[in-house]
């Protein structure tokens, strides 16, 4: 597969909402949920800089809430929210017009859960022709499910990648990256990378 295009991207956030867990259900894996929405706030920001359009889903927003804070103040101000359904976003089909609606046709994909409403939007994107990413370390399922879920996604030939790989392949040459950081020092480096 060649390298990502950021002109043929949008970036897919999957509910990653406020009242989604319990928070007993956090409980061991919270480090590694926060690690998470701190990746995406950055991936966002990084979307936002480089005019990558930002498509949000709420799965059933009234029980499990909207999309966490952070997340929420780092959209752009042309970004999409809406509400899911369907497990996978392809199967909502005011999502699907969304996606459409942007142009592109690859879909980088970031949230929860990987092996649920992850694997089942790449599939079902993979399914209807797209190119599709899943950001491995900026999606979220708790314990073992996550890994389950990236080796489903393996299985069916859909690419993951690191938030880092994901920016290179963005900015693809040094004075891409540098004119990046020059402009916008606060996105020096993806969170919990250390170079």
């Amino acid at each position: 597969m060649p390298l990502i295009d950021r002109d043929d991207c949008a970036l897919v956030i999957i509910d990653v909402q406020s009242d989604f867990y319990p928070p007993t259900r956090l409980d061991v894996d919270r480090p590694r949920f926060h690690e998470m929405v701190r990746r995406i706030v950055w991936i966002t920001s990084v979307a936002d800089r480089l005019g990558i359009p930002v498509v949000v889903t709420e799965e059933d927003p009234d029980t499990s809430g909207r999309t966490v804070p952070e997340i929420r103040d780092a959209l752009p101000a042309k970004a999409v929210t809406l509400p899911k359904n369907a497990f996978a976003v392809w199967d909502n089909p005011q999502i699907a017009d969304a996606l459409e609606a942007t142009g592109r046709t690859t879909m980088v994909l970031v949230g929860i859960e990987t092996d649920i409403c992850v694997a089942h939007s790449a599939i079902q994107l993979h399914h209807a022709g797209k190119r599709v990413v899943v950001v491995d370390d900026a999606a979220y399922s708790p314990g073992p499910a996550h890994e389950r879920g990236l080796r489903r996604l393996a299985g069916w030939g859909i690419e993951t990648l690191s938030t880092k790989e994901l920016f290179y392949d963005w900015v693809r040459t040094i004075e891409g990256a540098d004119a990046f950081h020059d402009t916008h020092g606060d996105l020096t480096v993806p969170p919990g990378v250390r170079l």
